[in-house]
């Protein structure tokens, strides 16, 4: 009881993180998919494992969902973190550049201003000697040596040249201030823009390393639901098996019992009992004949019929005239009924019917081929409505299809 307690528990919602309710609706559709594929094995399996079945297989999906989300948060935290020493590295950059211009504009104000201090020291000291146009008539007038009056001339002339050649220094000088005024600005919207950035990948790594969190906590947390469903598995596996070797017994009653009650012949080997036997219900076939690996513990099985999918209730017909030689109840099949056919090709022919949900005739009633013999149900190791028909020649079950 406690295991399957804990099976149920397991097989209940996993409580996750929203990020990974997505992946988990995937997850979900392919562990039903498993699930289905392994009903037609699961049918000789207890209801406690089948449930301890399939909360191991959701448990194992939900943990591979929940690693690869790990895996992924953890990969993009790790490039979260390399793009924040990238970003850090370019507004170090992007801060040096700001520095520089802020010097280079403030050295080029510093030139601008002495070049406009010299420029009006030298027009000041110009015009309180008088107009330089001026001055060179009066020279011209006044001075006697032509060599002097060429030496006065020149003195002038270079007055003025440095007057303009600074002049024009200072008009570059303004244009140049004006253009390390636009880097500084530039520089600046620079590092607003990296700081900007890098401030977002920041709150980018802090929701990853949350986020990165959240799942190592949650995958430690699905690990060990993953043992405990695991646990609960391998107690009812274990119980199964225990119930199997019964079975293995309880054939062997059966096989001792058709023999007893029923007529044999030395007949060995494969019969073509094609015809002989009608349909007990108009069903799809579900599960065939043959032996069975479980899907999940592996242990080996043999199926020994057909199921025939049909409906709970759904009546079942005798297969051929004959007499029920036993019907009873049995922990995995439920409610059986077996009845001895006579000899048939050769050979002894008994059907098994099981699962049933009621019974139409009882022990020692002679039936015609046809006639309503019980009802289909769900007893027994059943995962739903359906016929599970056996047919044993000489008391050993082979495939039923060889005899319809």
């Amino acid at each position: 009881m406690a295991a399957l307690a804990a099976a149920g528990l397991l097989a209940g919602p996993i409580a996750l993180p929203s990020a990974f309710a997505d992946n988990l609706d995937d997850q979900k559709h392919k562990v039903d998919g498993q699930i289905d594929h392994a009903h037609q094995d699961l049918d000789e399996s207890s209801a406690q494992l089948q449930a301890a079945t399939q909360a191991l297989l959701k448990a194992r999906s939900a943990l591979s969902s929940a690693k690869a989300y790990l895996a992924r948060t953890q990969a993009q935290l790790a490039d979260a973190k390399a793009l924040d020493r990238e970003m850090q590295q370019r507004l170090d950059a992007a801060i040096e550049r700001l520095n520089k211009a802020q010097m280079a504009l403030d050295q080029g104000q510093d030139d601008y201003v002495e070049q406009e201090a010299q420029l009006r020291r030298l027009v000041v000291s110009s015009y309180e000697q008088g107009d330089p146009a001026l001055m060179g008539l009066s020279m011209v007038l006044t001075t006697q040596d032509p060599a002097q009056l060429t030496g006065n001339l020149n003195a002038d002339d270079d007055v003025v040249d440095a007057e303009t050649a600074i002049l024009e220094h200072l008009q570059a000088a303004r244009v140049l201030l004006k253009v390390k005024a636009q880097e500084l600005a530039d520089a600046k919207a620079e590092v607003a823009q990296r700081r900007r950035e890098a401030a977002a990948n920041l709150r980018r790594k802090e929701t990853l390393t949350q986020q990165a969190k959240q799942a190592k906590q949650k995958v430690t947390e699905l690990v060990a639901a993953r043992q405990k469903a695991q646990a609960a598995a391998t107690k009812a596996k274990n119980a199964d098996l225990a119930q199997l070797n019964k079975l293995e017994a309880e054939r062997n009653r059966i096989e001792a019992l058709i023999q007893k009650k029923t007529q044999t012949t030395p007949v060995t080997g494969y019969v073509d009992g094609g015809g002989v036997l009608m349909m007990p219900v108009q069903a799809p076939v579900t599960s065939p004949f043959g032996w069975r690996i479980h899907p999940i513990y592996g242990y080996r099985s043999l199926h020994d019929g057909v199921d025939l999918g049909a409906a709970c209730g759904t009546p079942i017909h005798a297969a051929a005239d004959g007499t029920v030689i036993s019907e009873y109840y049995q922990t995995a099949w439920g409610n059986r009924i077996i009845i001895d056919h006579g000899i048939h090709r050769g050979v002894g022919l008994t059907t098994i019917s099981n699962h049933l949900s009621g019974y139409a005739v009882s022990t020692g009633a002679h039936v015609t081929r046809g006639q309503v013999v019980g009802y289909v149900g769900t007893t027994g190791w059943s995962t739903g409505c359906h016929l599970h028909f056996t047919v044993n020649v000489n008391g050993v079950p082979v495939d039923p299809m060889n005899w319809f």
